[in-house]
């Protein structure tokens, strides 16, 4: 199966030929896959060079004369290296556009910490407006993207197009299977009576193995901005415990905030798990850092199991 970075860029490669609002802003990483759009198109398919901070300025502009940007590189030099020109190019100037990211948290571990980007959706949360998106499958990657360059209605730039601030996070990391995401609402893929656990993206398929037999509902979360806060209530709701855990492939707690704003009106218990934030410097595999974290099925079984156990004095219950 392709990862959902080999189905970017002949996704919007077609957009490209589909839209001609829209154009890819690149620097240096990830140019090769675009050369057959960049000989059609090259107007719109920009390489800046290793130039992170104009990457996203030279996006920002292309947003100010009413084009529909895509900027492109991984996590760690797309949201953290240039965040000021993400928080003041695009924020301030009140333009839109849209951050795909490779890399994820640990994907090119073996680049060291600095291809690493496990606070960037944390960071994206100190800026107002930003929409976030997190597949967990190529299928889910190619609608999301769809989703986020055509921006919704939202138009008030007064250039005709969308000015939504998007961030689509991609990853080798992958469920088995694509479920039907909408770029808006949490999905319900099990339901219980003892709990519900928000697995996010690519964390579905270990928290579906982790939470086998126990009677609690599952959500799965791919657009995990704006938080679904209706969503996770209705689970609470349904299930009758508003023991919450989310399960997040980036930093630990971050969604936390958000999971306690939905359940506000309620007595209720949140468990933030996901990246811890000591660095792991030995750097090793992709599967070896998801151990480290405690983000295997073994882990997060024995994770989640404890934190229902610590509420009700018993085992999480038995599905029926």
């Amino acid at each position: 199966m392709d990862t959902m970075r080999d189905r970017f860029a002949p996704v919007l490669s077609r957009i490209l030929d589909e839209d001609p609002r829209v154009a890819v802003v690149l620097a240096e990483i990830g140019v090769a896959p675009f050369a057959g759009a960049a000989k059609r198109h090259p107007e719109r398919v920009i390489n800046v060079g290793i130039r992170e901070q104009l990457l996203v300025g030279a996006g920002a502009g292309l947003a100010l004369a009413g084009m529909r940007p895509v900027m492109h590189t991984f996590a760690s030099f797309l949201v953290e290296r240039p965040f000021e020109q993400v928080k003041l190019d695009f924020g301030h100037q009140g333009v839109g556009g849209v951050l795909v990211s490779a890399g994820a948290s640990y994907d090119v571990s073996s680049g060291g910490f600095t291809h690493m980007s496990p606070g960037d959706v944390a960071l994206l949360d100190t800026l107002d407006g930003w929409r976030v998106h997190v597949p967990g499958h190529p299928d889910e990657a190619e609608v999301l993207l769809r989703h986020a360059v055509g921006g919704g209605s939202d138009s008030r730039s007064g250039h005709g197009v969308s000015d939504s601030r998007e961030y689509v996070r991609l990853s080798v990391q992958s469920n088995r299977e694509a479920l039907p995401v909408d770029g808006e609402r949490f999905l319900s893929v099990r339901e219980g009576r003892q709990g519900v656990v928000v697995a996010v993206g690519p964390m579905l398929d270990n928290v579906l193995a982790a939470t086998e037999g126990l009677d609690v509902s599952v959500l799965y979360a791919t657009t995990v901005r704006p938080f679904d806060a209706a969503g996770l209530r209705r689970a609470v709701d349904a299930s009758g415990s508003a023991d919450v855990v989310v399960v997040e492939p980036y930093l630990a707690g971050t969604s936390t905030s958000a999971a306690n704003d939905a359940l506000a009106d309620l007595p209720h218990r949140v468990l933030g798990l996901g990246v811890g934030r000591q660095e792991l410097r030995r750097y090793g595999s992709v599967e070896e850092h998801i151990a480290g974290h405690g983000l295997d099925a073994a882990a997060l079984r024995e994770r989640i199991s404890g934190f229902l156990l610590s509420r009700s004095g018993a085992p999480a219950g038995v599905s029926a």
